[in-house]
């Protein structure tokens, strides 16, 4: 999956018919059970009033002026000051608003909250809250982060089609996201109305019950992960992190 933390994933194997692959099928997350927990975001104060996010091994900077600046994922983000300990976020793809955020410090500056309004790919909204708890630095939002908890009304949907018996197409409900691969080792474009140009995926069997999965941006290699099914075929459970960072997220997915 695009994970987007900050600011914020397939087999068949030796089987007769792609159609009886473990993982094929409609998934949706649970949050409660996922682990995002290795995940940190930095925040470094730059020169003059310019900061420095550092997220899953991509940088971008800002300033607390509201305008928009480009990120490694293809996205928009302005930050606009509410006071010293609130901030507001704004995340636009291909020039649309696609989430709107507030970030707030606790009293002790020691926790950092950000609710979040997520666009879906249907038009409807997503009501995120993730909790972060510092690590170093501070005062203010300057320092580095890990997560703690995070809560989503609308937990993304995974959908894994097999095409044939070397093709899958991967679809994420929430971002509007598909992408057609084939097991050779290739690049396949992923699009979708909610996604930025420019990514795309590659995918590799691992076993009978689980494929490898990498999604890049404009070639580069951005996140890496295993998707496993379940001796049940009722759980399907992803393990990785994003590329070139030793940060592991675990997402727990669901028969849907």
């Amino acid at each position: 999956m695009m994970r987007n933390v900050f600011l914020i994933g397939i087999c068949a194997c030796g089987l007769g018919a792609a159609a009886d692959a473990p993982y094929a099928g409609k998934w949706k997350m649970n949050a409660a059970k996922s682990d995002f927990g290795d995940t940190t975001v930095t925040y470094e104060q730059m020169s003059g009033s310019e900061m420095k996010a550092t997220a899953d091994g991509q940088s971008y900077t800002f300033k607390m002026d509201g305008k928009d600046n480009m990120t490694p994922w293809g996205m928009t983000v302005a930050w606009k000051a509410v006071d010293a300990k609130t901030w507001e976020v704004t995340e636009k793809t291909n020039g649309k608003v696609t989430a709107t955020s507030t970030a707030k410090l606790s009293a002790d500056d020691n926790m950092m909250t950000l609710d979040s309004k997520r666009v879906k790919a249907d038009g409807g909204t997503s009501d995120d809250a993730m909790t972060f708890q510092r690590v170093s630095g501070g005062p203010g939002l300057a320092g580095k982060w890990k997560t703690k908890v995070l809560k989503t009304n609308s937990p993304e949907t995974l959908s894994l089609t097999p095409k044939g018996a070397d093709g899958l197409t991967i679809s994420l409900g929430n971002e509007g996201a598909v992408c057609d691969a084939r097991f050779d080792g290739k690049d396949y474009p992923a699009t979708g109305t909610m996604w930025p140009s420019g990514w795309t995926c590659v995918i590799a069997r691992n076993g009978e019950r689980a494929i490898d999965l990498t999604w890049k941006k404009d070639g580069k290699d951005m996140y890496k992960s295993t998707l496993a099914a379940s001796a049940s075929g009722r759980v399907l459970t992803e393990t990785g992190s994003a590329a070139g960072v030793n940060e592991k997220f675990i997402v727990i997915y669901e028969k849907h």
